[in-house]
């Protein structure tokens, strides 16, 4: 208890003191709050900027997924995509699932419009994770037959087979076709389409292939002006339904995108153009991207990118964050300072507490103790100060780009950081004159005048 009011007492005695000399210590402050507004608005920014830079990447997709594509070299019939490796890869450690994906291309008709639909087919499972935004319908695979999913942008590329005028691309109006409603014809069997219509070189008109009146399941929601989806192109479906419909269709013949074997006829299985690996935590994608890629497949995430991005924003914070301290160095010059005259005008004081007894421990902190308070006073000033001129950048950035926003970002643990960082660079920059506050002689300072 005795130590407890001992600190009470030295505390009132450091605060009372300072303001014996307002102008001092209000111009020693201004430095403080100067300097850690500077670092808290400069960190602020390197992390605006980052978080900015992740949420961009993340609207690209998973950061926790890993893209598998076939091998382009010398052994790529040995490294195909099927269910076998589907298997093998879902043994792996860290990894939470996978999903096959197998792209077709087919044409789409409705009256005398036609569109050449890019398919990607997977597991139902899939689209949970995704993030589509459904405009009308639902997602894929909750049907038992066989539909289809499109994306915002695919009315776009309706053109007039006619020539007649009316492509969106032309005009800026879209198509009037209800993906919905209205019934959409498609041509899965692209070979026999154009070999019936001759446009095969050196091969005679065939019989036109059949077309397949597929329903639409649901389209995706367009995004918001200025925006773009990364799903606005594809066409979607189940993977399940649409692979049994394949082989139907294409009957002893190859599907379209499917390899051939070396005598040239189809393969009994389905190989996928690729498969999306998900891992439990952006810290072992690379890991597990390094072990697929040791098998020979090609591998890719975005992990690569963000990592890289993620150096350089690190650059940028600790330039911007260096700018910032030179500041509060000037400042803890200024407390330094400020402090040394303190213990010159104030040598006979400490003379008599010296020879009343006064423990020099106590002396010592009571001079860090008023340190330390120029630095707390000075860092919540200048965190009032920095939020408001973040609050001011983050309105300027927003009114000039509508993506620009919160480009200005200060967290929690940067306010306790720059306040305890306040107060530590006053008690160092007061720890000199603490201490020639502690080695004056008692008497020579009781004869100072």
């Amino acid at each position: 208890m005795g130590d407890f009011m001992k600190f009470l007492d030295l505390l009132r005695m450091s605060s009372s003191n300072l303001w014996k000399r307002k102008v001092r210590t209000v111009l020693t402050v201004l430095g403080v709050v100067i300097g850690v507004a500077s670092i808290v608005v400069m960190v602020s920014l390197g992390l605006g900027l980052s978080r900015s830079l992740m949420k961009q990447y993340e609207s690209y997709g998973s950061l926790k997924q890993i893209t598998v594509q076939e091998s382009w070299g010398e052994n790529a019939d040995e490294k195909r995509l099927d269910d076998k490796l589907v298997q093998e890869i879902k043994e792996i450690a860290h990894v939470e699932s996978v999903y096959p994906v197998l792209q077709i291309s087919a044409l789409a008709k409705y009256g005398s419009y036609e569109n050449y639909l890019q398919i990607r087919s997977m597991p139902k499972e899939a689209y949970a994770d995704m993030g589509i935004e459904v405009g009308e319908g639902q997602l894929p695979g909750e049907d038992e037959q066989l539909k289809f999913f499109y994306g915002c942008e695919v009315l776009q590329n309706f053109t007039n087979s006619k020539g007649n005028g009316g492509d969106y691309w032309q005009t800026g109006v879209l198509p009037d076709i209800d993906l919905m409603r209205d019934p959409i014809f498609i041509i899965f069997d692209m070979d026999a389409y154009y070999s019936s219509r001759g446009n095969t070189e050196g091969e005679q008109p065939t019989t036109p292939p059949k077309k397949y009146m597929i329903e639409t399941c649901g389209v995706e929601k367009s995004p918001e002006e200025g925006k773009w989806s990364q799903y606005g192109w594809y066409t979607y479906c189940d993977l399940e339904l649409l692979v049994p419909q394949l082989k139907k269709i294409f009957k002893n013949k190859i599907i379209t995108g499917q390899p051939a074997t070396k005598s040239g006829k189809p393969y009994k299985e389905i190989f996928y153009n690729e498969l999306q690996v998900n891992v439990d935590s952006m810290d072992n994608v690379m890991e597990v991207q390094t072990y697929l890629k040791d098998l020979g497949y090609n591998v890719y995430s975005q992990t690569e990118w963000v990592e890289s991005e993620q150096k350089t924003m690190g650059y940028i914070q600790a330039v911007l964050g260096g700018i910032g301290a030179v500041s509060l160095f000037v400042a803890a010059i200024g407390i330094t300072n400020t402090m040394m005259m303190s213990i010159y005008e104030r040598t006979k004081e400490i003379g008599v507490m010296k020879v009343l007894g006064c423990d020099l421990r106590n002396i010592r902190s009571l001079f860090l103790m008023e340190a330390g308070f120029i630095g707390f006073i000075g860092g919540v000033i200048g965190l009032i100060l920095s939020f408001s001129i973040s609050a001011v950048i983050n309105k300027i950035a927003q009114s000039a780009q509508e993506y620009m926003q919160g480009i200005s970002y200060i967290p929690l643990w940067l306010v306790f950081l720059s306040l305890l960082f306040a107060v530590l660079v006053g008690m160092v920059a007061g720890f000199f004159p603490a201490r020639r506050a502690m080695k004056l002689s008692p008497l020579a300072a009781i004869r100072n005048e």
